[in-house]
């Protein structure tokens, strides 16, 4: 079992660094969760985390991650017995401070972001909304109630700019699109819930952009070099725009950039 009375082992003028940035409250070790790892984004975010902050890190997927200094937990966003197991193995450890959810699917082995109506299939779509909704919506269910009720706590689900209604001009992408969406909603409608039962909290959705992953490689054309970002970039955005986060913000939807993105 991990050990979760941990504080790494830096010295002072790192532990200072690390505590501003982006903050560790009353003075403790922070306590963050990263769901979907194993994944570019995920595990950038573990590394950023243990980098930056005086922090615990449990690292949550399907496979082992390869940071030694993360506590990992077998999790499947697809299994909510999985995502029960986790919890509960949770339930140990000091309330979290901070709960990110970067797992999702677009594209998966003949499964591919249709272009046309006559593209849909059944399978697919249920594919998308089971991974990319339903499964963030079941890790909230299990580990929202471990957030700190006593601090301003923070909740970062990994969104999409086309789930934004609004800002959909170029239609295609129908499956993940409505997944995005659902999720969007999902998150507002959490955000309701949540700022009863833990009135300090913040929840917010948040698009990493374009990143060079296996996610986006099949679509990396026509993307300019510019806005084609490392994992590592894009984790930093978005554990800056997170933590900046106030409540506000809650249910809202942010680019890496900080920019507010419509419904």
């Amino acid at each position: 079992q991990p050990s979760y009375a941990v504080t790494f082992a830096i010295d002072s003028s790192e532990k200072s660094d690390r505590q501003t940035r982006p903050g560790s409250p009353n003075d403790r070790p922070l306590n963050i969760v990263v769901v979907g790892a194993g994944g570019a984004i995920g595990s950038a975010l573990v590394d950023y985390y243990l980098q930056h902050t005086l922090c615990t890190v449990f690292a949550l997927s399907r496979k082992p991650v390869s940071q030694k200094q993360a506590h990992y937990l077998p999790l499947d966003v697809g299994c909510e017995d999985s995502i029960i197991r986790a919890a509960a193995t949770l339930k140990s450890a000091p309330p979290l401070d901070c709960l990110l959810v970067a797992s999702g699917v677009l594209h998966n082995g003949e499964m591919r972001p249709e272009k046309a109506l006559s593209q849909l299939q059944v399978d697919h779509f249920m594919e998308s909304l089971r991974i990319n909704t339903l499964g963030p919506a079941l890790v909230m269910k299990h580990l929202l109630p471990l957030l700190d009720k006593h601090s301003a706590s923070r909740c970062g689900l990994l969104s999409a700019r086309v789930g934004s209604l609004a800002d959909n001009r170029l239609g295609g992408w129908y499956s993940y699109r409505c997944a995005k969406a659902a999720l969007n909603m999902l998150i507002r409608t959490t955000a309701v819930e949540l700022g009863r039962s833990h009135k300090q909290s913040t929840i917010v959705g948040l698009h990493p952009g374009t990143v060079d992953s296996n996610l986006s490689q099949p679509f990396q054309r026509n993307v300019a070099p510019e806005k084609l970002f490392t994992p590592d970039f894009s984790a930093g955005c978005l554990a800056d725009v997170l933590h900046s986060k106030t409540k506000a913000d809650s249910g809202q939807i942010f680019a890496w950039d900080n920019s507010p993105i419509p419904f």
